[in-house]
């Protein structure tokens, strides 16, 4: 099997940190600290991002972790009780931790894309983490420009009558499987095929500014989709199209926000989940995603994540 280190360390990895993002959940009030950019950050975002990094780091030494925060903050004399709070979750899993370490895996985080890198969203969603609804721990490895590896756990999905709790895992040219949070055993999943029109339906954010929802829905229902659209935060949207649930995921850009870029911890590892589910992932234009440019999405606008049988009807319709 090709990456299968990568793939076993970044699948440990993901679901200890979504083991400490549920503990967060449960064992406090989850609240939110607003970073510069005005977006919310919480303890769970911090531990998940440290324990990660301390594996990759152990693991893979030499490849840079371009991750969505970075402990300048709490190092700030003032956020002390904030770092001893993290630190008291890490080191339910890490042994070793200390504040100090904590801040330096945290900061591992802060690499440059390159030939080879990982990506992370520590938890990608927090809104919807703070809600008690979806999230998701994103990981991906880009090599050479390509997806090669992706991990996607989302603590709070769950299809049918199943528990909550589902990961993702993908490998470039392997496939894409699923399989239950709490070690389950894994299973092949492929996209919802043309004819299934009961999961012929497409998924948005919930938040009204990350995309165009009016005209998102005229998208989907000019391509043949009837259904009302299943509105959900974080890639795990992308776990339900690669999963079957749903065969269509936009967000276009919002009309609030016309100079917006997507980041690439915000869709790399969905991305490579979908497409080795059958899928097709490119932004409204036909265009594929760059992961591998630079941490924003420079030259492409808006996403389009299909089953792959529609993807051509649905940018006809763009």
């Amino acid at each position: 099997m090709a990456y299968e280190q990568e793939r076993a360390v970044a699948v440990e990895a993901v679901i200890l940190a979504a083991k400490l993002c549920e503990a967060v959940r449960r064992d406090m009030v989850p609240e939110a600290m607003e970073k510069s950019d005005n977006s919310p950050v919480t303890v769970a975002d911090y531990g998940s991002q440290a324990i990660i990094c301390c594996a990759l780091a152990a693991a893979f030494g030499a490849d840079p972790v371009v991750g969505e925060e970075d402990a300048a903050d709490l190092r700030q004399p003032e956020m002390a009780s904030r770092l001893q709070q993290v630190t008291a979750f890490v080191k339910a899993h890490i042994a070793e931790a200390t504040p100090d370490l904590v801040a330096q895996w945290i900061d591992h985080g802060n690499g440059n894309v390159g030939r080879r890198f990982w990506t992370l969203d520590p938890i990608d969603g927090t809104k919807g983490f703070l809600r008690g609804d979806q999230y998701a721990i994103a990981l991906a490895l880009i090599e050479d420009g390509d997806l090669k590896v992706g991990v996607l756990g989302c603590p709070a999905l769950a299809f049918g009558e199943g528990d909550p709790g589902l990961l993702f895992v993908a490998v470039r040219g392997e496939g894409t499987t699923m399989q239950s949070l709490s070690d389950g055993p894994a299973q092949r999943i492929h996209v919802v095929q043309p004819g299934d029109t009961e999961r012929l339906r497409f998924v948005e954010s919930v938040e009204a500014n990350h995309g165009n929802q009016a005209q998102q829905q005229a998208v989907a229902k000019a391509a043949g989709i009837t259904q009302a659209s299943v509105r959900m935060d974080s890639q795990a949207k992308y776990g339900t199209v690669a999963a079957g649930e749903a065969a269509l995921y936009l967000r276009l850009p919002s009309p609030k926000y016309p100079d917006y870029r997507e980041k690439i911890w915000d869709h790399a590892a969905g991305a490579i989940v979908v497409e080795e589910a059958g899928g097709k992932v490119t932004d409204m234009h036909g265009k594929p995603l760059d992961f591998y440019s630079g941490v924003k999405m420079m030259d492409n606008r808006g996403v389009v994540v299909s089953n792959g049988a529609i993807h051509a009807s649905v940018l006809s319709v763009l």
